[in-house]
């Protein structure tokens, strides 16, 4: 039985979501109508789409009877988390190869690290950059000479901006292709001892930059639960990944045997059946609604509290922080990973992985079972987990493709309880998100890994229209006491949503010295997101008239994260009679900042995705 609270939520966001949904797959299913594009091209369209193949993909081209797969890269040589992708493409070619079909890399996407920029001008572009490659998979896929399109994507924005752009191609069955976490290496709490040690001025540049390197040290995502692993949960549970493919390492038989299985997958459904389920069908109200429960059961990245409602968007559905909110009430927190935990996705894969997760999810109501996945109907294959066939006359050698991939039932109990538990002993009954409200605005705050004794804070405000000029109040000695740090100025318009993730160490210190601390801003803290708490995602943001902007120095706030509440407690009159302060140093030029002018100017607030453009389908035209 579905818990109530599921069923509610769902039937809400259906209801509220029927005029645009209905639009949208009224435009999908025209889609599915019309004729195979190849069959109707000119002669000059042709040949320009197959100039550079061999003989005998554009013989198959020619025909227009055999599939024609896209591939969305997102490589680059520079960031560990997508090098290996650049074998991707070749693998497919010789899977579609045997199926008598061919494939074609459609284009590429941009791939930036929030880890390579934080605190850095090149930050202030990384939220823009999803809509970027949301429209640059739409140009890849524009040529429409594609039968099935396959994504390869890792990080923050990468994966959220392909799932967008794909969906205004919703009519095409589409696959995510994970490439894997790297192995792990040094613990996560030694890491941040060392953060917070670099912070209080105990250690020096050299040893952080060593205990980073032993942290961030091979190819593959890093293996905190971020972003990009949280990205990696959402494709799995919302079925677009093959199961249990999420946390397989990069450059091992069974990551390679998954990718060659997800090819012969879709050329099989479109070979045979011609009944690939298309995107459209998979991300449907019920399918986000499973994403959402499996963010919360995990305590994943906060910056899903914007791209979800964004992904929504996209495919004609609306979803709000409330909804958020009133599901992780309910949802329990069934892992611990870090930041939540000390534990890295390779122990939650080991503990048990997806599979353990989803089936207990499941189990318990908390799962729309009657869902469509790249698989078919329902979510029985997703409670099992990949090995490779046992039988030696099921492996193929190096010379003839991949290893063979079975799957088994993934294992009854949890293998290590502090990593990944059951419903029935859970780490709290509650999930890791929660919504606040107040007369600052509505903001969101990840309680996953924020002890229970600092849910609840009321100090003076510290305001700062930087996280720099946190930093430089630090090495002032001017943060020995108790305070709310307000970073105003940091929004989608302001200045593309930065990540502030150099204000954790500082302020987990002062936390530590025993200080009540705690952060409010219009910005982000993303998928790190540690022990301070922390009010982000502020909206309205300050240069929309929001009243994070009107905060003064020495303001008393209250940040309750039990009961939603964000206050500052200043008189209705008093506030509305303050005028709004703005730095005069907000600096929109250099590291490309000029080119996001049209960005800044129509982006929508953070509740409601931060997104450029709208992707709201009121009606059918």
């Amino acid at each position: 039985m579905l818990h109530p609270r599921i069923q509610e939520v769902t039937e809400r966001v259906i209801l509220r979501s029927k005029a645009t949904r209905d639009a949208y797959m009224a435009r999908i299913n025209y889609a599915k109508s019309q004729t195979r594009v190849r069959a109707g091209l000119g002669c000059g369209n042709l040949a320009h789409v197959m100039a550079a193949c061999s003989k005998d993909e554009k013989d198959l081209l020619k025909d227009d009877i055999q599939p024609n797969l896209a591939i969305i890269n997102s490589y680059n040589d520079m960031l560990s988390a997508h090098v290996p992708y650049k074998d991707y493409p070749d693998l497919i070619k010789n899977i579609a190869k045997k199926y008598n079909s061919t494939a074609q890399v459609a284009g590429g996407v941009p791939a930036m690290c929030d880890g390579v920029t934080q605190g850095r001008d090149g930050m202030e572009l990384s939220l823009f950059s999803r809509d970027v490659i949301a429209m640059s998979t739409a140009i890849s896929l524009s040529h429409d000479v594609f039968d099935g399109v396959f994504c390869l994507g890792v990080c923050d924005k990468i994966v959220p901006g392909l799932l967008i752009g794909a969906l205004s191609f919703g009519h095409l069955p589409t696959m995510f292709l994970p490439a894997g976490p790297m192995q792990s290496g040094l613990p996560n709490k030694e890491k941040a001892r060392v953060r917070q040690q670099f912070a209080q001025g105990k250690v020096g540049r050299e040893e952080l930059l060593a205990a980073e390197s032993a942290s961030y040290h091979s190819a593959g995502t890093c293996t905190f639960y971020g972003t990009a692993n949280s990205n990696q949960m959402l494709m799995e549970i919302m079925g677009l990944h093959l199961p249990g493919s999420s946390f397989v390492n990069p450059y091992t038989d069974l990551r390679e045997g998954l990718t060659a299985h997800a090819v012969q997958t879709m050329l099989e459904q479109l070979i045979d059946s011609k009944n690939a389920p298309c995107l459209a069908e998979v991300i449907s109200e019920k399918t986000i609604i499973n994403g959402l429960v499996g963010l919360l059961a995990t305590g994943g990245s906060t910056n899903h509290a914007i791209h979800l409602v964004a992904i929504a968007k996209a495919a004609g559905v609306e979803l709000t922080w409330k909804d958020m909110s009133d599901l992780s009430e309910v949802v329990p927190l069934l892992a611990r990973i870090y930041p939540n935990g000390h534990a890295d996705v390779n122990h939650f894969q080991a503990a048990g992985g997806m599979g353990y997760l989803m089936r207990e999810l499941r189990s318990a109501g908390f799962l729309h079972n009657d869902v469509k996945t790249i698989l078919g109907e329902g979510l029985d294959a997703y409670t099992t987990e990949p090995m490779i066939a046992s039988d030696s006359s099921l492996i193929m050698t190096t010379e003839q493709g991949p290893a063979k991939i079975k799957w088994v039932d993934c294992p009854a109990d949890s293998l290590d309880p502090e990593v990944l538990r059951s419903v029935s002993d859970a780490f709290s009954p509650q999930g890791g998100l929660q919504l606040l409200t107040g007369n600052l605005g509505q903001a969101v705050i990840k309680v996953s890994a924020v002890a229970k004794e600092h849910q609840v804070v009321t100090a003076p405000a510290k305001v700062f229209d930087s996280q720099s000029g946190l930093q430089a109040a630090f090495a002032r000695g001017e943060l020995e006491t108790d305070f709310i740090a307000v970073i105003k100025e940091q929004g989608p318009k302001a200045k593309g949503m930065p990540e502030l993730h150099k204000l954790t160490p500082i302020m987990a210190s002062q936390q530590d010295k025993g200080f009540k601390v705690a952060i409010v801003t219009d910005g982000r803290m993303s998928g790190a997101s540690g022990k301070v708490p922390a009010a982000i995602h502020l909206a309205p943001e300050a240069i929309e008239g929001g009243v994070i902007a009107k905060i003064r120095e020495g303001d008393l706030i209250t940040l309750d994260a039990p009961n939603g509440s964000l206050i500052v407690h200043v008189g209705e009159a008093e506030l509305a009679a303050r005028e709004a302060q703005f730095s005069v140093q907000t600096n929109t030029f250099g590291t490309g900042r000029e080119l996001f002018a049209g960005f800044r100017n129509t982006v929508s607030s953070a509740d409601l995705g931060a997104s450029a453009f709208g992707l709201i389908y009121p009606e059918n035209k």
